[in-house]
C-alpha cells in the first residue's frame, strides 16, 4: 500500500486522495495499486455508494513518475502497464457504483486518463490537461486510445494524442470531456456536494447505468434494447423502484438504500 494515496469514508462516500503534493501527485506503481485494492473493497461493501477522488496540492496528477524504475528506460512497459495501470482502469469503470473525478491543477499523461475514467469530473477553472505522452516517444495508456475519442471525438482525440498540447477547463468543457467547471476555490465544496448527492441515489441504478451506457458502444440497436429490457426488469423488482414510486405518491423525498 502507497502511503501517498489517503483513503477515508464519510458516510457512503469512499474518499481517495491522491497525495504527493511535492511531485505533483506523479503516479508510482505502488499507488497504482493502492487505488487498485481500494476500489476492488468498493465494489464489494455495500456501504460505499460513491467515490471521490481528488488530490492534494497544486496539481492532480503530473501522470506517471519517470523516475520510478518501472518506467525507466529498456523496462517492459507493457508489464508494468499490465501490472499496475490496467487493473485500475477496469476496476474503475466495472464499479457498479459512481465515481466522481475532481481535477485541480494539470492532469497530465496517465493522470488525465485516470480523470477521465471517472463518471463524472468536475475542474477547477485554472485545470489543464495535456496527453503528453508522445513528448517522450509514447502513445497514450491508462485507457486513454479507448476514453479519448468517446468524449472528445475522433478528429480532437487524434489531436491532443499526436501533438501533446495542453487544453485547459474550459475547452475540456466545450469539447464534452467534463461535467462542469467551478471556480477553483470552490471545487472540493462542489465535489463533495456532487458525490454525496449519488450517493443519496438508488445505487443498482446508477451503477445500470454506468453499465449499459458502455455496453452500447459495442453493440447493435437490438441489442441495447433487450439489455434495456432486461435491466429495468431487475431493476424493477428492487426496494429503490417501490420506494421511488411510493415516494412519488405521497410528495416526499425518497429514502435510497441501495437495494
Amino acid at each position: 500500500m502507497s502511503d501517498h494515496v489517503r483513503i477515508a469514508r464519510s458516510g457512503a462516500v469512499l474518499h481517495l486522495t491522491l497525495h504527493r503534493p511535492e511531485k505533483l501527485n506523479a503516479l508510482t506503481t505502488e499507488m497504482a495499486g493502492t487505488l487498485h485494492a481500494a476500489l476492488v473493497d468498493a465494489a464489494d461493501d455495500d456501504g460505499v455508494r460513491a467515490v471521490l477522488l481528488d488530490a492534494a496540492g497544486r496539481a492532480f496528477c503530473a501522470g506517471q513518475d519517470l523516475s520510478d524504475p518501472a518506467v525507466a528506460p529498456g523496462a517492459d512497459l507493457g508489464a508494468t502497464i499490465e501490472r499496475a495501470y490496467n487493473p485500475l482502469i477496469r476496476a474503475m469503470r466495472a464499479l457498479p457504483k459512481p465515481i466522481v473525478a475532481a481535477v485541480n491543477g494539470i492532469a497530465a499523461g496517465a493522470g488525465a486518463n485516470l480523470a477521465f475514467a471517472a463518471d463524472l469530473v468536475l475542474a477547477a477553472r485554472s485545470a489543464s490537461f495535456v496527453e503528453a505522452f508522445v513528448r517522450i516517444g509514447l502513445m497514450p495508456d491508462s485507457g486513454g486510445t479507448w476514453m479519448l475519442p468517446r468524449v472528445l471525438g475522433h478528429a480532437r482525440a487524434v489531436g491532443v494524442a499526436m501533438l501533446g498540447e495542453t487544453f485547459d477547463a474550459e475547452r475540456a468543457l466545450a469539447w464534452g470531456a467534463l461535467w462542469q467547471v467551478v471556480d477553483d476555490e470552490q471545487l472540493a465544496a462542489c465535489a463533495t456536494e456532487l458525490v454525496e448527492r449519488l450517493a443519496a441515489m438508488p445505487t443498482r441504478a446508477l451503477g445500470t447505468i454506468k453499465r449499459l451506457m458502455e455496453a452500447g458502444w459495442s453493440k447493435t440497436l437490438d441489442a441495447q434494447l433487450d439489455a434495456e429490457r432486461d435491466a429495468q426488469r431487475a431493476l424493477g423488482g428492487g426496494f429503490d423502484f417501490a420506494e421511488g414510486v411510493a415516494a412519488f405518491s405521497a410528495k416526499r423525498p425518497a429514502r435510497f438504500d441501495g437495494r
